[in-house]
């Protein structure tokens, strides 16, 4: 039933107002980690952007380096919505496959989910009546449930019953968004 809502609220929104945005982010496709978004219309300067990211690939010079993260965003614009600077609210969640920023040098990695709660701070420049760049910088708390593993044989590097937990202040988002109006 909340999916339902969910998808006829979407659709109703989507359909009820005049801009609505599909988005890639040119950066982060070049490094082949594919980052698309919808943005539509909810209000006179407000908007929501819905966000999802993924790294495919299982393993780089034989470390993890998979995850999928699917990020919700309230955007409150102080000008044009689609000109100007804007900031953003958002709670997500992600799955890894992955080896933490602070075991780069290490046999370690970890196997988990997580969910974040952050800010964005944005800038869009309107190129013309259908395309538009959205600079962006976004980060905040990530919080993990996971298990570790060495890279080298498989095994658990840590001894906790269920699943480790961390939790971090970080940058986690970012880029250039190439965005096509819909409507």
């Amino acid at each position: 039933m909340k999916k339902k809502f969910f998808w006829i609220l979407l659709l109703f929104v989507t359909t009820s107002q005049s801009q609505t945005y599909l988005k890639v982010n040119a950066f982060t496709t070049l490094l082949t980690v594919p980052n698309i978004a919808m943005e539509t219309s909810i209000g006179n300067k407000t908007t929501f952007n819905l966000d999802i990211m993924a790294s495919f690939w299982k393993s780089v010079n034989n470390k993890p380096r998979e995850f999928y993260s699917l990020t919700p965003e309230f955007r409150y614009h102080f000008k044009a919505k689609d000109n100007g600077f804007y900031l953003g609210a958002h709670f997500g969640g992600s799955i890894y496959n992955f080896q933490k920023w602070n075991y780069l040098n290490t046999d370690y990695y970890e196997k988990g989910v997580g969910y974040f709660a952050g800010a964005t701070i944005g800038y869009k420049a309107k190129i013309n009546e259908r395309f538009l760049l959205d600079c962006f910088l976004g980060g905040g708390w990530h919080h993990g449930f996971y298990k570790g593993y060495r890279i080298s044989d498989g095994s658990r590097y840590e001894h906790v019953k269920n699943y480790n937990k961390s939790g971090e202040w970080l940058p986690y988002r970012g880029g250039v968004m190439v965005s096509y109006r819909l409507h």
